[in-house]
Parts: structure tokens; C-alpha cells; sequence
């Protein structure tokens, strides 16, 4: 295995596999490591140092060139953030005069002058065509040498790196908690559990794949070795072929499958085949993915295997010539006669199904022995329906509105949003009052007693993560709708893209708004300053990246709200260029420093998204004059080119006032729940921990747990999730 799977594990659970080699004396090399590592904002447990202190030196050295290399990325000091003006956030100018600064400056240039004059009289100039416009004028050491050294400070963050296990070992670990998820992972997450699967497919395997996804990255595994495929479904098939041809395992987007060859063919052909042999009921599943089925068929050619029969009448399913009635057209025809009741007792068979119609049914019923039929239903079946259905069917009774006409958030699998407005009949009391409680005595009834549970404040409003989709890959990153405390004077954020082939041009802004959702004023290459701070720069051009930064006084700030948002002016998308993360971070004014520091960030959020326009998360200002995070992982549609700041205001308020009225659950929600089984619940200091094992759950895992406490922190939260 080699040193491949390390980096993995470090970003997954920050703990560092025990380092192999002799003994010897490395306690000086230690104390350097962690010094390096505190340069940049991580430190080694007590625990590690004392491990590696007792290892040679060149074991030492040897790993701290791997783990600086892999913390660097992790915070993205691993590439150098250069800005426009280069006494950033000194001397920045007026937009206005910097704008006339370089005009004069074309026009003192022979090879832009008569560019320039020609369009000063049409009226109209273009910035980009301006020389002095958008690109660095100065080298990335120029510009370090031109800022102080930053002052260290007590609320620098500090993650702990804590020691591991055998490097074998912490692979596995990792291994079986990804492949036995309870919750959709996230796009990065499903291809490290990919490489993983091809590792681990000879090794330990997870009781029970509770998510889909996961069960066809691990069948691709399987598959390349001739292993037994895990299949229970066509719809199984379909996923693995999708993950064979590197399409959209979710099926959400199609697929143009490869050509595939003879063993893949047989494979997927016999194992649609026993599927649909063993329950020839399920070949109705193939209406809900026709066309997907139809193409996959023009690969498969199950006209040439005529040993697999039933494989053959999934694809005569999909071109029409075969007739399966899906479940969800009976489920529909019930209602179509208002018959409420049969409805639910035929969905009854399909528990998620069920959960997932609710809130359609009670508002369909017209009676209340309908209503009750349809609440008694949901109360039979809710033992055998998912832990993350249940959390968010529950999530979404809390939030429905009792009135009509309130705003409705919709956010996609890939964090695109849009919102309109709730005409829904409402949802009565009665029946949403004892749904709520029969799911929280659901999910109180699945739930591990926590022994001694021990509570960082911090982490009680963390939303819970039922979908790696609701979030990013990154350090310091949590679920959307996530609030966390902002402490620090200077908020500064950041925003690093490198193009592939063309011309990019991202845009940092800033976007302030009252309480009312009004806007009070904005920072971005057009307003590059104002009271409450000051913008870099604009960058225009990223062949060997580039670097923007916001500074912002938060006790300058007017209003309540500060939405931070990345728009693509022109060029490459989030998904297509090089490289591209969003930051911020959190320092004291008399910190100085240069414009990026690795100690002070306190987030960094890869940006991969399919609109023209980011917005990672907002800043809220509450009543006691404190400032909060609020997790968005959104993206905007936008235009293809030239997105700004001031055209997008009025959408991106619109949105933000339908996320802050919408609660999550947290994971304060599942403290409450698991309160009366604790043998003690403590709220942490952030100083002194108990002696004995404790289940603790915070933003960070803090240095000297005992070693048999469950720890639950932003990195493995959906492990709070019962299956």
C-alpha cells in the first residue's frame, strides 16, 4: 500500500497512521514537525509527538514531509495567493480613481493608445482592454515582502492531529464507515470510497450498504475482480453500469454508456436475470428508468444470450413490449378515485414510499378517518423505514407552514436553488403534531444509550448531514443550514481559481444586507472599498491561478447579513477549471500578516458546482450583536457570462430569506432525544475532559479522550445518523 492511502486518512478523520520504522531519537525532529505544522495552523496530539519522538529521525522527517504536503492542501496554503494591490489591505484605492489610473496609464502605452481613445469617445471602455487592468504587477515574493509577519494570536485555529492506528488498519476503518454510510455521500466522498473499494475488495466488508450509490461503486469493484455482484434490484444494475461507462450513478442525469465488453456484458445480464427471477414483480421497477434501460439494452445485446431470459424481459419492459404495472401507477390510480385509504394500505408495502407521500396524502384527505388512516399507517411502518427518511420527514413537518403563501426552498442534489412560493393546503395540527411525536420516539428507540455524553456548545446547532450532498468537500466545512459562532474582529474572505484551457475570470464580492433583506452596499471589483472594508483586486486571467480577497471589519458592518458569493464573469465553470475553493478567515486587528494566512483560516470549501454563481454560506448578526455563520453550499444559475454582484442582489436575498426561516434539525435535536439515556450530559469547557470513556460530540475532537470514547465531530457527524 505504500504511503498512498495516508493523505485519505488524514483529510477523512485527521489522525496520522501510525509511522512505520526503527526506533531511534526523534524528539527534536518532533518538536520541528509540530512547529511546522502550528505555521499553518495544525499541531500533533500529546499522544503523537511522544510516538514519533520515539521513532528515528529520518522516519520523522520522512513523515513530516508527507503530512505538511497533505495539511497545506487541506487549508490551501499548498498554492501562493498573490493579490492586485499589493499592500492589500493597505492602500487600496477608489474605484473611480483607480479606473482613471489605468486609463492614463493606456494612453501613455503606444500599443493600447489609439484602443483606448476610440472608445473613450464612443463612450463606452471596456476595463479588460486597459494593459495595467486585471493582471498581476508585481511577483508573489514582492508582494510577501511588502507585508509584516503575522502576529500569532489566541484564537488562531489550531486543528489537532491525533495519532492513528496501523496505516492498514485506519484504511479499513475508513473503508467500511464510507461503504456503510446510512447517508448519501458527497461526490468526493463516493471516489475515495471508489478507490478504496478497488483496495479493499478482497478485505473486510460492511454488514449492511444502506445507500445505493455506495453499493454500485463497491459492485464496480467487485466486478473488476469476477467477485459476486450485490444486487438486489434492476435498478442496482443500472447504478453499476452507470459507474462502469463513468456516468451518474445517481441516475438523476443520463448516461451514455460505453461499450462494454463480453465479461461486463455477462455480468450485468446474469445479474439482472437472477434479480428478476428470484421477484419477477420487480421488473416494474424498469418504468421509472425507461430510457436509461433502453440505452443500456443497444450494450448489452440480450438478444445473444439466451440463457438469461428474464434479463431479456427487463429490456422488453423498457421499448414497451412487455407489460409490468409499477407500484407508484396503482398508488396512483387510488388516488385518482380519492380513495385515500387504499392508498395507504398499499403503500404500507413500500415504508419509504409511504414517508416520502405523506404530507400529499393528509392533504388529499378530505375526512378525518382518512387523516387518521393515513397517520396510523405511517405509525406501523415507521420501524422499517430508513433513520434518514424519518429525520427528514420530521424536518419537513417542523418547517410546514400552518398559513399558505410562505416562501419554499428548493435545492438539488447539486446545490443549485430556487425559490417559490407555498400554495400548498396546509398540513393540520393534529395530524403534524402526532407525527412529530411518533418520529421522535422512532428515532429515540434507535438510538445508543450515550453513556457519559460530553458537548461542545458549539456543535449543538450543526445541522445534520442527511445528505453528503448538502455539503462540500473541505476543511472546516458542515452541513447546510449549519449555524456556527464567527469570533474575530477582521473576517476576511477568499476565493483561489486555476484555469484549464481558456480565459477565467471569478469574481469575489460581497454582498450586506439590513434586516429586512434590503441591500445596504457591497464590496466587489466595482466598489473595491468602503466603510466596512476592502476588496484585493480584480484578477481577470488564471493560467497559473489566481487569488481575490474581501477584508471586512465586522464591528464596522451595517445591517444584519453579509453574503459572501464568487461569480464567474467569464470563461471556465466551478466544474471545468483546474482548481477552485472559497475561504474565509478570522484574525485581530493588530495581527497584520500577509493577505492569506494558513493559521487563520477557519474554512475551506472546494467550489464544484453547476450554476455561474457560488454562495458558500451567509453571515447573520444576532440580537445580542453576535455574529453567525450560516452554511449555504448554494449555487445560482446566472447568466454565461458578466455575473455581478448587483444584478444577482434581489435573487440571492430572496433565497437567503427563505433558508433563515427555515429550521434544521441539529444536533441539539438528537442531544434532547438521547438526554434521558445519558448516564451524565455535560456541556465542554473546551479545557479539562473526564477520566473515564465518554461519547463526545464537537466541532473538533479535543487531546486526551480516553480511548475507548465515541467521537463524533464534523468528519464522521453522519455516523449520528441511525440506520
Amino acid at each position: 500500500m505504500g504511503h498512498s492511502f495516508e493523505p485519505l486518512v488524514i483529510r477523512h478523520t485527521h489522525r496520522l497512521p501510525s509511522p512505520t520504522g526503527p526506533t531511534g531519537e526523534g524528539d527534536v525532529a518532533a518538536r520541528q514537525f509540530d512547529d511546522a505544522l502550528m505555521s499553518v495552523g495544525f499541531k500533533l496530539s500529546a499522544d503523537l509527538l511522544e510516538h514519533l519522538s520515539g521513532l528515528s529521525e529520518g522516519t520523522v522527517v520522512a513523515t513530516a514531509r508527507r503530512t505538511l504536503s497533505t495539511v497545506r492542501e487541506m487549508v490551501g496554503d499548498h498554492v501562493q495567493h498573490n493579490v492586485y494591490f499589493i499592500d492589500f489591505p493597505a492602500n487600496v484605492p477608489d474605484t473611480f480613481d483607480f479606473w482613471m489610473r489605468c486609463v492614463a496609464e493606456a494612453l501613455t502605452d503606444d500599443a493600447s493608445r489609439a484602443g483606448t481613445l476610440a472608445q473613450l469617445r464612443s463612450g463606452v471602455l471596456d476595463l479588460l482592454t486597459l494593459p495595467s487592468y486585471g493582471n498581476y504587477r508585481h511577483t508573489y515574493a514582492e508582494m510577501l515582502a511588502a507585508h509584516d509577519e503575522l502576529i500569532a494570536a489566541a484564537g488562531d485555529r489550531m486543528t489537532v492531529l491525533h495519532a492513528g492506528g496501523d496505516l492498514d488498519d485506519e484504511v479499513t476503518a475508513l473503508y467500511l464507515a464510507l461503504a456503510g454510510s446510512t447517508t448519501p455521500l458527497s461526490d468526493d466522498d463516493l471516489r475515495d470510497l471508489k478507490a478504496l473499494a478497488e483496495h479493499q475488495v478482497n478485505g473486510p466488508q460492511p454488514e449492511t450498504i444502506p445507500v445505493r450509490e455506495n453499493r454500485a461503486v463497491i459492485n464496480h469493484a467487485r466486478l473488476n475482480v469476477g467477485a459476486e455482484l450485490l444486487l438486489d434490484t434492476v435498478t442496482d444494475v443500472l447504478r453499476l453500469a452507470c459507474v462502469v461507462s463513468d456516468g451518474d450513478v445517481t441516475l438523476l442525469e443520463p448516461t451514455r454508456f460505453r461499450k462494454l465488453s463480453r465479461p461486463v456484458r455477462r455480468a450485468l445480464l446474469a445479474g439482472l436475470d437472477a434479480v428478476v427471477g428470484a421477484a419477477p414483480a420487480k421488473l416494474a421497477d424498469v418504468n421509472a428508468h425507461r430510457e436509461a434501460f433502453k440505452r443500456l439494452g443497444e450494450r448489452l445485446h440480450p438478444h445473444e444470450y439466451p440463457l438469461w431470459p428474464h434479463a431479456a424481459d427487463v429490456f422488453a419492459v423498457a421499448r414497451g413490449e412487455k407489460k409490468a404495472r409499477s407500484f407508484d401507477s396503482r398508488v396512483e390510480e387510488l388516488l385518482g378515485m380519492n380513495d385515500v385509504n387504499g392508498a395507504a394500505e398499499l403503500l404500507k408495502s413500500a415504508p419509504g414510499k409511504l414517508f416520502r407521500s405523506l404530507d400529499r396524502l393528509l392533504r388529499l384527505a378530505l375526512t378525518q378517518d382518512e387523516r387518521d388512516a393515513v397517520v396510523a399507517a405511517a405509525e406501523h411502518v415507521a420501524p422499517m423505514v430508513s433513520g434518514r427518511v424519518v429525520l427528514s420527514v420530521r424536518e419537513h413537518l417542523h418547517n410546514r407552514a400552518e398559513e399558505t403563501g410562505e416562501r419554499r426552498v428548493f435545492v438539488n442534489r447539486l446545490g443549485r436553488a430556487w425559490v417559490t412560493s407555498d400554495d400548498r393546503p396546509p398540513v393540520l395540527p393534529p395530524e403534524r403534531e402526532r407525527l412529530i411525536t411518533a418520529l421522535d420516539a422512532e428515532i429515540r428507540r434507535r438510538l445508543p444509550a450515550p453513556g457519559h455524553l460530553l458537548i461542545d456548545p458549539d456543535v449543538l446547532d450543526v445541522a445534520l448531514p442527511l445528505s453528503g450532498k448538502a455539503t462540500a468537500s473541505g476543511l472546516g466545512v458542515l452541513p447546510r443550514g449549519s449555524v456556527s459562532p464567527v469570533d474575530g474582529e477582521l473576517l476576511r474572505f477568499f476565493v483561489y481559481w486555476k484555469q484549464t484551457e481558456r480565459t477565467t475570470d471569478y469574481d469575489l464580492s460581497a454582498l450586506l444586507l439590513d434586516a429586512d433583506y434590503a441591500t445596504v452596499t457591497w464590496l466587489s471589483y466595482t466598489a473595491l472599498s468602503d466603510l466596512e472594508g476592502e476588496h484585493s483586486g480584480d484578477i481577470t486571467d488564471a493560467p497559473d491561478g489566481a487569488s481575490e480577497f474581501i477584508n471586512l471589519r465586522l464591528g464596522a458592518a451595517r445591517g444584519t447579513f453579509i453574503v459572501p458569493q464568487v461569480n464567474i464573469f467569464s470563461g471556465e465553470g466551478f466544474e471545468e477549471v483546474e482548481e477552485s475553493f472559497f475561504g474565509f478567515m478570522l484574525r485581530d486587528t493588530e495581527q497584520q500578516g500577509r493577505p492569506f494566512e494558513p493559521r487563520t483560516v477557519r474554512m475551506k470549501s472546494e467550489l464544484r458546482g453547476p450554476g455561474r454563481v457560488a454562495l458558500p454560506l451567509a453571515f447573520m448578526r444576532g440580537s445580542d450583536g453576535r455574529w453567525r455563520a450560516k452554511w449555504l453550499h448554494l449555487y445560482l444559475k446566472g447568466h454565461l457570462s458578466a455575473n455581478q454582484v448587483e444584478g444577482n442582489r434581489l435573487s440571492v436575498a430572496t433565497l437567503l430569506r427563505g433558508i433563515v426561516a427555515r429550521d434544521q434539525l441539529t444536533v441539539r435535536y438528537l442531544t434532547h432525544l438521547t438526554a434521558d439515556d445519558a448516564t451524565t450530559m455535560t456541556l465542554w469547557d473546551g479545557k479539562t475532559v473526564p477520566d473515564g470513556p465518554v461519547t463526545f460530540i464537537g466541532l473538533e475532537r479535543p487531546d486526551g479522550l480516553h480511548p475507548d470514547s465515541r467521537v463524533f465531530t464534523p468528519e464522521n457527524l453522519r455516523d449520528l445518523i441511525p440506520a
